[in-house]
Parts: structure tokens; C-alpha cells; sequence
């Protein structure tokens, strides 16, 4: 645990749920008030031996909420979720008073359709979108200027990687401003998989399409996974999307010899 100080909270872990060896969801009392905007991050962190170590992710709960939930995987070799995947219900870690981020959604351009693609973890700062806009329209309304859409493409190995498949079906089958597909890139590991395969990078185009997306009036979210988020914007760039129309966010794996590299100010944190 690290103590609480003028810029940090002590936050308590209130539920854990594992859905495999490597990805858990925890949700958190941070401490104290905590104000920020869907698609920020928060940054967490922990003492170990005597030294504060810390690591931002990103915001899966709404603004609404009263609670911080994050949906984490392992880095074997990160510098803090080894440690926090150690943690139970009731254990504290250190929270900052202030979320940062800009990876909110895009009021500014006057494009009113929002693709949201993400590998595995990459779906957090979606879920808070959805379920701020869900909370806004069962209360008659929304705050956001204009006719806004969302349309989410979700990618993992295996479909138990999809930690919020279940609550964005709902979504989906509920509101007229909202879709949901989800595809495994490993079927032979997950022979009950039933639905899309293939990688999520390899599915954009066909789902854009199938969607009826058009780079003058969409604004594209690529979250997750270097390697997705560089071919997403390769595919995107080549048909016609501008670079202006693409907001990325990457979580970098962890680089040989166990240390972030000199741009990367950790491993296991979104990087704008």
C-alpha cells in the first residue's frame, strides 16, 4: 500500500471477478472525490519495497458511477499488474486525485458516427462511452450536441478474453444508437465460438461497410494492441479516412529486458 498524500488517495479494492489465469476486473472505492470524463484513465499504484510504483488504466465505469472499475490483463514482466494481481477485496493501493486522458469522444468535428474498434482490454474507455450515453438516454436525453452513434468491433483470442460481451449485447438489442459485433482470432482454442473470426484489424473493412460508415461523417477509435492500432490506420488511411478522423490509444506490451522503452513511461499504461 502506498500512504495517501496531497496528490494520491488510498483506494480500496470493493470486488475482484477473474475471467482467465491473465485478465481480471476490479472495481474500486478510489478514496476520495474523483472526477473525469469518459475515455480517461486513472493512475493506480502500490509500494513495493519501499518504492512507489504506478501505472495508468483506463476507466471502464461511467462518470455516473461512484466506483472506478478497470479491466486488467497480467504483464508478466510489467512494472505494477504483477503486484496488483496479487490483490483481493479489501486491499488498498494508492489512486491520484486527477484522471487524465484525451482519448473522449469527438464533439467537436460535426461527425456524428463513432467506430470504436479495440483488442481485449482496449474495450474499457468504450464501456464507459456506452454506459454514459445509455445513462443519459434512459433519463430522456443527452448533454452531447447532435445525432450520435456508436458502433463497437471488439477483437481477442479466445471469446472469454470479452469481459463485456454480455452487458454490450444488451446495449445493442436495447437502443437504436448502438452496435456490437466480437470476433476470436484462435476458433481452434474456442470450438463453442459461434460467431466472427478472424483478426479484429481484418474484419474493419467489412464492417464499416456492412455498418454504412463514411470517413466524412465517422470518427474512428483504435484502442488496445500496437500491432492492431498500426494496421487499423494503414486500412483506415487507405480508404480515405483522414488522419484527423483517427484517435488511437495504445497499450504498449512490455520490451526486452523488463523495462518500458524511452517514449513508453510504462508497460502496462494507455500511451497518447
Amino acid at each position: 500500500m502506498a500512504p495517501s498524500s496531497d496528490k494520491h488517495y488510498v483506494a480500496r479494492i470493493l470486488e475482484r471477478r477473474d475471467l482467465s489465469p491473465d485478465l481480471w476486473l476490479l472495481r474500486v472505492d478510489p478514496g476520495g472525490p474523483f472526477k473525469y470524463l469518459a475515455g480517461q484513465y486513472a493512475t493506480l499504484g502500490l509500494e513495493v519495497d519501499g518504492v512507489r510504483i504506478e501505472r495508468a488504466y483506463s476507466i471502464v465505469s461511467s462518470p455516473y458511477e461512484e466506483t472506478l472499475e478497470f479491466f486488467i490483463e497480467l504483464v508478466p514482466q510489467g512494472g505494477l499488474t504483477p503486484h496488483l494481481y496479487k490483490l483481493k477485496a479489501g486491499d488498498t493501493l494508492s489512486c491520484r486525485k486527477i484522471a487524465k486522458g484525451r482519448f473522449t469522444l469527438d464533439l467537436r468535428s460535426g461527425r456524428s458516427n463513432h467506430l470504436l474498434v479495440s483488442t481485449v482490454t482496449g474495450i474499457a474507455p468504450f464501456v464507459s462511452y456506452v454506459r454514459t450515453l445509455y445513462r443519459d438516454w434512459k433519463n430522456g436525453g443527452t448533454p452531447m450536441p447532435g445525432n450520435h452513434k456508436l458502433f463497437c468491433l471488439q477483437g481477442g483470442s479466445r471469446s472469454w478474453e470479452f469481459g463485456y460481451r454480455d452487458e454490450l449485447d444488451r446495449y445493442a438489442a436495447e437502443t437504436p444508437w448502438f452496435k456490437f459485433a466480437a470476433t476470436v482470432s484462435r476458433p481452434w482454442e474456442d470450438p463453442a465460438w459461434a460467431g466472427e473470426t478472424g483478426r479484429v484489424d481484418d474484419l474493419l473493412r467489412k464492417y464499416a461497410d456492412a455498418w454504412g460508415l463514411q470517413p466524412d461523417s465517422t470518427t474512428v477509435y483504435l484502442c488496445g494492441h500496437p500491432n492492431m492500432v498500426e494496421n487499423g490506420r494503414g486500412i483506415l488511411e487507405r480508404a480515405r479516412w483522414k488522419k484527423d478522423a483517427i484517435f488511437e490509444e495504445v497499450y504498449f506490451p512490455q520490451t526486452k529486458g523488463g523495462s518500458a522503452g524511452a517514449s513508453d513511461p510504462a508497460p502496462d499504461q494507455p500511451f497518447e
